[in-house]
């Protein structure tokens, strides 16, 4: 009885160290010897992609390990968001997408999976607001003086928004609402054909991202009247919030960040997040984001990250209700 006892405890001892020695070269091999794949929920040019891409780069650096950016665009997302659920729950795979992957795109496309429940974000990457802008041809200077006009032509104005059901399609019903004003709303499939519609004269407003307008800002071939951020946009200075003019419910915050599974050990979710704010921080990364129309993001914690995403959630959610709208 006491020799096998012995020998037990001698074979779990054993057992215990085995698994001590071992777990080093477990962690390297999830950690460094395994390429970090990068998967980014849009097509390669996008602006998610880019920034992945950037991401990336200094990854490689900062980790000393290879990184590889896989797209994996369609179905709102949900394509990049499946890749990564099927993946090793390790950390070796992350997924790059922005904010609306939860807010959104839930509303607008039917999924078989709950967004939120199934990923994680961990790292805010890279911030935008949306402008409002708006054809040369309309007579407005300012955002008081296009309410003005389209009351005298009501049902006669039409705005533009990148997708049905997005932010961009919410905030001129918001507006619509709270100036009392009667617009119709034309839905496209991304900014870039609502913007040669805008251009063309086909609509005269659009709600949009600012990285895709300002070059079309800059050119002189639009005009901006508001952004949705908390504050000006340095790289929009003379351009006014929609909250300064009165219009707090029209603020908004598109933003890029880093998601993983929540599964993901602990300790792999603080490492990455670790390295991509250190990253992104860098003087060359913000110069980066600034000529692409972006700012830095902002370096809140993954529980602020997720109530943030619940409440516009929420918010989207209510303004596409009152009109019916249905996901496809």
């Amino acid at each position: 009885m006491t020799s096998l006892f012995n020998r037990r405890s001698l074979g779990t001892a054993l057992a215990a160290a085995l698994a001590l020695l071992a777990a080093p070269a477990a962690f390297a091999q999830t950690s460094s010897d395994k390429p970090l794949r990068v998967v980014v929920a849009v097509p390669p040019g996008g602006t998610s992609d880019i920034v992945a891409r950037m991401l990336a780069e200094g990854l490689q650096k900062e980790l000393n390990r290879t990184v590889v950016v896989d797209p994996k665009p369609g179905a709102g997302g949900a394509l990049a968001v499946n890749d990564l659920m099927q993946a090793p729950h390790d950390g070796n795979t992350v997924l790059v997408a922005p904010n609306a992957m939860v807010s959104e795109i839930p509303h607008v496309v039917k999924l078989r999976f709950d967004m939120a429940k199934e990923i994680k974000p961990i790292a805010e990457l890279a911030r935008a607001g949306l402008v409002m802008v708006g054809h040369p041809s309309v007579p407005a200077k300012n955002l008081a003086d296009v309410i003005s006009y389209v009351k005298a032509n009501p049902g006669k104005v039409s705005y533009a928004s990148y997708s049905a059901g997005s932010m961009s399609h919410v905030m001129g019903l918001q507006l619509i609402k709270a100036a009392g004003i009667d617009m119709t709303h034309v839905g496209y499939k991304g900014s870039a054909p609502g913007l040669v519609d805008l251009v063309g004269g086909h609509v005269q407003l659009m709600f949009d991202g600012i990285p895709t307008s300002l070059p079309m800002i800059k050119a002189g071939k639009v005009v901006p009247y508001a952004v949705s951020l908390p504050q000006r946009s340095p790289l929009l200075p003379n351009v006014p919030t929609f909250k300064e003019l009165g219009y707090p419910q029209l603020e908004a915050v598109a933003w890029i960040g880093l998601w993983l599974t929540p599964n993901v050990p602990a300790a792999a979710q603080a490492r990455l997040r670790e390295a991509a704010l250190k990253v992104m921080a860098r003087p060359a990364m913000r110069q980066h984001l600034n000529e692409l129309g972006m700012d830095p993001g902002q370096a809140r914690t993954p529980d602020e990250m997720a109530k943030s995403l619940g409440a516009e959630y929420e918010r989207i959610g209510a303004v596409l209700k009152s009109i019916n709208f249905k996901p496809e």
